[in-house]
């Protein structure tokens, strides 16, 4: 079995690499719960714009239920250089990238496009308006395969030409920050990760 990378090691390595400066990140964000961790932390590092693009999320009151919360998180947590860009919902995007594939298992297929998509379009939209690094707040999620975020960020480095930040976010006691933050905030955790093929059986 090959060795586990070592995902908060590599960002420790960029991040000494800024030299002190605070470049410009854009960070794929899925929720505010997921995110609020994710922001204490790398905002001591970058100026961050927090792009929301999720089509996969279902059904529309809660895409913009989890916008709601983000805004709300961003203006009580009073941390620097935040900005937001909420993409416009769209889900047929996201119907139409994981036709075929809507009875698969959770983190199977089906997931793997849907980061891919997600992933691709924060990749595309640093590089069209000049930012320096790009990630996602999804491997703060004991769910989410940190392996296969990464290794898709680090193929779209090469693509697009912006530079990935390794992370594995979940690590460090990083899920249990999210989880504090989201209890002094009172914010809404939803409960389930946001497509209708994962949303419990009551919601359908």
């Amino acid at each position: 079995m090959a060795n586990r990378v070592n995902y908060p090691k590599l960002m420790d390595q960029a991040i000494q690499s800024l030299g002190g400066t605070r470049p410009r990140l854009l960070l794929h964000s899925c929720c505010a719960p997921c995110s609020s961790a994710v922001l204490e932390m790398l905002s001591q590092y970058f100026r961050i714009t927090i792009l929301y693009y999720n089509p996969n999320i279902w059904p529309s009151l809660e895409y913009h239920r989890r916008v709601q919360e983000l805004e709300r998180f961003i203006q009580e947590a009073g941390l620097p250089d935040l900005e937001l860009v909420v993409e416009d919902y769209h889900p047929e995007e996201y119907d139409q990238a994981v036709q075929g594939l809507e009875d698969c298992p959770e983190r199977g297929d089906r997931c793997t496009v849907c980061y891919q998509m997600r992933m691709e379009r924060t990749a595309a939209y640093a590089a069209a308006h000049g930012y320096e690094w790009f990630c996602s707040s999804l491997s703060i999620s004991p769910r989410k395969d940190a392996q296969r975020l990464n290794e898709m960020g680090q193929a779209l480095e090469q693509k697009y030409g912006v530079r990935h930040l390794p992370n594995e976010f979940k690590r460090r006691e990083g899920h249990k920050r999210s989880l504090e933050l989201s209890s002094q905030h009172n914010l809404y955790r939803q409960e389930y990760c946001g497509c209708k093929h994962s949303a419990p059986k009551h919601m359908k």
